[in-house]
This record gives C-alpha cells, structure tokens and sequence, in this order.
C-alpha cells in the first residue's frame, strides 16, 4: 500500500538513517524535514534524486502546511548531544520539543496519520531504578543544564497522549536509548564519535569524570528497525516503549575498546563530569520483545567497526 511519510530531523543521525531505510520500500514516498542546525544534507544526499523523495528546509518551531495526504509522521527534530542543546541553544531546544510536538500533532489531527514521537531514555534523569523500565518516571533535576532536553521530552510526551484522549491521535512514542554507527556528527560531543574521532587523529581519549558510569550503545540499524516496527504496531499500543541495548559499558570499558581497534598507544585523560551527566543508563526491553518482536542485532565491537570505519573514510 502506496504511504506519504514525513521524517522531521531528516537529515539528522538517526532520521537520515531512517529515510534511507524507508525508501527502499517502492510503495514508500518519503519528505525529509529539517532546518540542518544538527543535520546535513549530505546525509541524503545520494537520496535527492529519487522522484520517490523531497527535502524540506523548516523548523518545527513553526507550523507547517503540506499539501498532500500525509499516512505517517516521524517526529524526530530535536538537537540530541549535549553541546548542541545546552547554553545558548537552551530555549531553542525547549521551543522544538514543545511547538514542534503540538505543530506535528496538529498536522498528524488534519490527516488522521498516524504519528511516532522519538522520546529519550533521558526522561529518566539519574536514574533510582536500574536497569530502568517504561513505568519509572524519573528523576530529573528541572533547573539544571540538561533540563531543556530532558524535560522537553516529557513535555512533548504528555502531549501526544493528551492529543490521544482528546482527539484520538494514533500515537506511538519509544524511548530511545544511547545510539551511534554511521552518519554522526563527528563534532556532536558524544562519546562514541568523540573516541574514535580523537582516536583516528592520534589524538588522547577524553573521558570526562572517572569513566565508570555506564551506557548502553545500540546500533543505529537496529533503532531503526525498532521505529519502523513501533510504527507498523497495533492502532491501540501507544507505548512509551524503550529501544536500546541492555548490554551495559562503562565509559572506561568503551574507551579501551576503541583503543584496541585503532591505536593501543593512545593515553586517557580525565575531564570534571558535567552537571546532571547520568552516572547509569540500561533499558529494560520487556516490553519491545513481547509487543514488537524486536531486540539488538548488532553488539558493540562489530557496531564500533562499523562506525569506525565511517569516520576514517570522512576524516
């Protein structure tokens, strides 16, 4: 069956991965939203030329008209790493979770589409539960230098439930959880990015406080797939549903990883943890499995020389 979906952060790490993704399928026609603040065109640059696909330059901050029957909607505009959303960016960020969710929603209300909201396992501030599981609510510091993300998301979250009691809006909303492979920004201050890139320049590994609190990395193939099965899911399963790996690292385990697979001689130096930075972070994937049939594909030493692969063909 032929759909129109629209991606927002199209052109982002993750939404330029699912654009690619989405478009192998022929019934698939495909708009890629984005104001390019954290994403590329370049990231769907060999995609622009398919009669099957259309970049559109917008912010969701604003509200947006589309001409044509829109099936579903991917809401995934938001700047994700921390020196893109903190500082001076901070209001901004707030304004995209919030009128962007209400500008999505609103378009999704219009054509009776279906829409996704790509939530963030940082609704769970540091967390007092572990691993964590959808029904913990947090605890989130709202002042703090994080709080523009953090407490965006929960926002845009009570919103698209709020649309669903009031006007009946298919939702779906996931919780996604550390994600990394090809096509991150190597200036967007994440960790993975921010290893191997020191690392390919012979450069030392930062580690910012003492590297033993943890993540769980998963794959961006294997987000992916669970956004796209979320999707597809039954009209009445709105979530939230966590999607990431439950294998556990700590940051000192990651950095000698990397240094393994590109430069044994590489030193750690050791910077002061930034405020609010999560000292756990593991997701309980109960519910993917029972309700989506999906968990992690790819572990992290095949993902690492996947995405290592990427940068050194970039740098």
């Amino acid at each position: 069956m032929a759909k129109t979906i629209l991606i927002t952060g199209g052109t982002g790490f993750i939404g330029s991965n699912l654009c690619k993704k989405l478009i192998q399928d022929e019934n698939n026609r495909i708009i890629s939203l984005d104001n390019n603040y954290t994403g590329s065109i370049q990231n769907v640059q060999e995609l622009l030329d398919n009669p099957r696909f259309t970049f559109v330059e917008h912010d969701v901050i604003e509200p947006l008209e589309i001409e044509e029957k829109i099936d579903e909607i991917y809401n995934l505009a938001c700047p994700a790493s921390p020196p893109a959303y903190q500082g001076e960016r901070a209001i901004f960020t707030t304004k995209t979770c919030v009128y962007g969710a209400i500008n999505m929603l609103e378009l999704a209300r219009n054509n009776n589409a279906k829409i996704l909201q790509t939530s963030t396992s940082e609704v769970y501030g540091e967390p007092l539960v572990h691993p964590q599981t959808e029904t913990y609510r947090g605890n989130v510091n709202p002042i703090g230098i994080r709080a523009c993300y953090d407490e965006g998301k929960r926002t845009a979250e009570s919103l698209f439930f709020d649309y669903n009691r009031i006007y009946g809006t298919k939702i779906k909303v996931v919780r996604i959880f550390n994600t990394y492979g090809p096509l991150m920004d190597s200036k967007d201050g994440r960790v993975v990015s921010n290893f191997i890139c020191q690392a390919l320049q012979s450069k030392n590994l930062t580690i910012y406080g003492d590297g033993s609190q943890t993540r769980s990395f998963c794959y961006v193939d294997d987000t992916v797939e669970a956004l796209i099965k979320m999707m597809a899911s039954d009209n009445n399963f709105f979530g939230p549903v966590n999607i990431g790996n439950p294998s556990e690292f700590t940051i000192s385990e990651l950095a000698e990883l990397v240094r393994e697979k590109i430069n044994k001689n590489l030193s750690l130096i050791y910077e002061p943890l930034p405020a609010d930075d999560p000292t756990q972070r593991r997701p309980d994937i109960t519910l993917a499995k029972e309700k989506l049939n999906w968990e992690p594909k790819v572990q992290l030493a095949e993902g690492l020389d996947k995405t290592i692969a990427y940068f050194a063909s970039k740098l």
